[in-house]
């Protein structure tokens, strides 16, 4: 069972077992439980909009679990084409943040998507993966 976007939701995954007993040759396994959250990230993902020519920016919060702290020890761009950012570590009130800024570099409309691998020294999760998506329209003619 993946539970890779679950973490802090309950799952439930049923699957049909057929077997050559005569008497009960079908079985229903359900498998179910609460997938414990590894990291915080607001917002889950990434979106720069707008017009071509404008300075468009984002931040995201990056919150290790209490249960779970790691650190962040690399940072890198899955394509890096239409994209910059910068990761910054954060004291919070009980442990270390991370506030990852995201710039717009594309030039032209169009749309694109990244992803940025936050590499992390925990064992259980070596990379945590942030989404970009990108939207550039032409700014509209006045008339």
């Amino acid at each position: 069972m993946n539970t890779k976007g679950y973490g802090g939701r309950r799952i439930t995954k049923a699957a049909e077992i057929f077997t050559n007993d005569n008497l009960k040759p079908k079985h229903k396994l359900v498998i179910a439980g609460k997938v414990e959250k590894f990291v915080t990230i607001i917002p889950r993902m990434v979106s720069l909009r707008g017009f071509v020519g404008d300075s468009i920016k984002k931040s995201v919060s990056i919150i290790p679990e209490e249960k779970y702290n790691f650190k962040i020890t690399n940072a890198r761009a899955e394509n890096g084409k239409y994209i910059d950012f910068q990761l910054e570590e954060v004291k919070g009130a009980r442990r270390t943040e991370y506030s990852l800024t995201v710039e717009n570099l594309r030039k032209e409309k169009g749309r694109y998507s990244d992803l940025i691998i936050l590499e992390t020294d925990s064992k259980i999760r070596p990379n945590v993966n942030v989404r970009v998506y990108g939207y550039l329209r032409q700014r509209p003619v006045k008339e």
